[in-house]
């Protein structure tokens, strides 16, 4: 064999190896790491995700996938194995998810809270109230125009108990009250569109930006409280789900840092989120 061609099989042989241990390396197997967290559209739309998530990331090498749908979309997605986290708000889904073997731990993260809003003309004069029953059975007795999120999230769900607890029955042959079946921010959309009132989390309108004529009418109700939940989905039923990997996100949403950092969060120099892991 010639010089050349020895030298050549040689530096082939040693990029290889090279190349070989750069790619085993701790670095490269950190890189590698992912999970995929099934979430509601407020988690992302208000813009929490893009805020933490390169924290936990530069902290652990573990990047993390984000589906935001309904909670209740994001609920059967946990059910089918299709993600490792589930990260949600609709404490009694939540529950039911846990007790039917999903998983085995929900653990309570943060929360924010409802808002009713409005346009300012205000129709069904609302505004300064602070029952959000009474508001709803206003909107319903003047068949103000309202706009429903219509997709089994939670704040879908807990704008059906509100209703409910107003004794009023909606449905979408009601000539008031549009669904829109999609996350929150499109649903403002046409709430803005429609100058229609609407329930919302306060973190997606506080980073909502085509806001028209709406405003909001009525706060700080107990009621509104809004509570968000995470859990591992269970590696039990479904051996694909990575289980350190998503143990290792939920630990650090619920660490010190991890609450700090949800803390941090604010638009406008309002905090959207209020960490309260236990």
């Amino acid at each position: 064999m010639s010089l050349y061609k020895k030298y050549s099989a040689l530096s082939a042989a040693t990029l290889l190896t090279v190349g070989l241990l750069i790619g085993s390396g701790p670095a490269a197997s950190q890189a590698q790491k992912s999970i995929l967290v099934s979430s509601t559209t407020s988690t992302e739309q208000s813009g929490l995700f893009g805020h933490i998530l390169p924290v936990f990331t530069n902290k652990t090498g573990i990047a993390v996938k984000v589906v935001a749908v309904g909670t209740g979309q994001a609920l059967d997605i946990g059910r089918r194995g299709d993600a490792d986290v589930v990260f949600v708000h609709d404490k009694a889904a939540e529950e039911l998810f846990v007790s039917q073997g999903f998983s085995d731990k929900r653990q309570e993260v943060m929360f924010n809270d409802f808002v009713l809003l409005g346009p300012k003309s205000d129709p069904a004069k609302i505004a300064g109230g602070k029952d959000i029953q009474v508001a709803l059975k206003k909107i319903a007795d003047s068949k103000s125009a309202f706009v429903s999120r219509g997709d089994k999230s939670g704040t879908h769900a807990a704008e059906l108990r509100y209703w409910k607890g107003a004794g009023v029955e909606v449905n979408a042959n009601l000539p008031w009250y549009k669904e829109t079946g999609s996350g929150m921010g499109p649903a403002l959309n046409t709430a803005s569109g429609m100058n229609a009132y609407i329930l919302a989390d306060r973190g997606t309108w506080l980073s909502f930006k085509n806001r028209g004529d709406l405003t909001i009418l009525v706060q700080g109700d107990p009621k509104l409280f809004n509570q968000y939940g995470v859990m591992l989905v269970s590696s039990e039923k479904f051996p694909n789900v990575k289980k350190a990997e998503g143990q290792a996100f939920i630990n650090w949403l619920v660490s010190k840092e991890g609450q700090d950092t949800i803390a941090s969060y604010k638009v406008g120099g309002e905090q959207l989120f209020f960490p309260n892991a236990k």
